[in-house]
């Protein structure tokens, strides 16, 4: 008995060491696999509001991600309100649809931590009417009637850029002592066509169209709805900060995923979808760095 009971203790022993070995051997190869971090984000998903720049992803970027391993949505909003709130939400990756200026309002006001990422070619605001034919701003002006009405959006950068617009035409003056960038229809200073300034809602702008004398359309919202951005009556000349760009969260500024995005945009396939002459896209006003890196205008 005695020795059957040493027989399997040392049975038992021999299988304990066994497994004991087996588990230090498999730990190097533990340790190995573990050198593979897993894969960094690998879909990515951008917001948009109505307009081209779904587009431009799609076309520009998009491609050069996938080759990286990337997949790409893009998510289509309705306003200017919900892609940012989506991106600080986690709901989005990143966004493009939005300039410095309004970015960094919005992001004060709701106590958002977004960061501009790389600015895009952008189409910019146009006046634009179905009722006034005129091919610049002063057959424009001879055509006006005191009481036409003109459409703007209600957003606080917007609505600001296109007083300044209408200003710089001579529709109307708003008034010195402001920061124009924040001038809003109470810092009108003189009206001398006795318009009936209205502030809407920017996607809503080109459907005013068929109801008032002129509305001043922010370029994505007149793309959207089928206007030529050749039609417009008078073009605003965008400076640097009102390019759109694409923005990002600024604890992601670092991260891998947001440096693919930056070098997607500034590539060479970016530029030759955006150069195209069959495309929409080299109608669009190019950010200082676009034009120096590809010596364009």
């Amino acid at each position: 008995m005695k020795k059957w009971l040493r027989l399997v203790s040392a049975l038992l022993i021999f299988a304990l060491a066994g497994t004991l070995a087996g588990c230090s051997s498999s730990a190097p190869s533990s340790s190995s696999s573990g050198n593979t971090a897993a894969d960094p984000q690998k879909k990515l998903v951008f917001g948009v509001a109505p307009g081209p720049y779904g587009d431009m992803i799609k076309k520009a970027i998009q491609p050069s991600l996938e080759k990286k391993g990337y997949t790409v949505e893009v998510k289509e909003f309705s306003d200017y309100v919900q892609p940012n709130l989506a991106l600080a939400n986690k709901e989005l990756d990143a966004n493009l649809y939005q300039h410095r200026p309004y970015l960094e309002k919005f992001s004060a006001d709701k106590g958002l931590k977004l960061s501009p990422l790389v600015s895009v070619p952008t189409a910019g605001l146009g006046i634009y009417s179905h009722k006034i034919k005129a091919a610049n701003d002063q057959e424009l002006k001879a055509a006006l009637k005191p009481g036409d009405e003109v459409t703007l959006a209600n957003d606080p950068t917007n609505l600001a850029r296109a007083l300044r617009l209408l200003d710089k035409h001579g529709l109307l003056t708003i008034k010195k002592d402001i920061d124009p960038a924040k001038a809003s229809e109470k810092d009108i200073d003189q009206n001398p066509y006795g318009l009936k300034i209205s502030p809407v809602e920017a996607a809503q702008l080109p459907r005013t169209l068929d109801s008032v004398a002129l509305s001043v359309v922010n370029g994505n919202y007149a793309i959207a709805a089928g206007l030529s951005l050749s039609s417009a009556v008078i073009k605003e000349e965008l400076a640097d900060d009102l390019k759109n760009l694409v923005a990002v969260r600024t604890e992601d500024l670092d991260k891998p995923f947001v440096k693919d995005i930056k070098e997607a945009v500034e590539s060479d396939a970016f530029r030759k979808v955006i150069e195209d002459p069959a495309g929409i896209f080299n109608a669009f006003q190019k950010p200082d760095w676009y034009r120096t890196k590809w010596n364009v205008t």
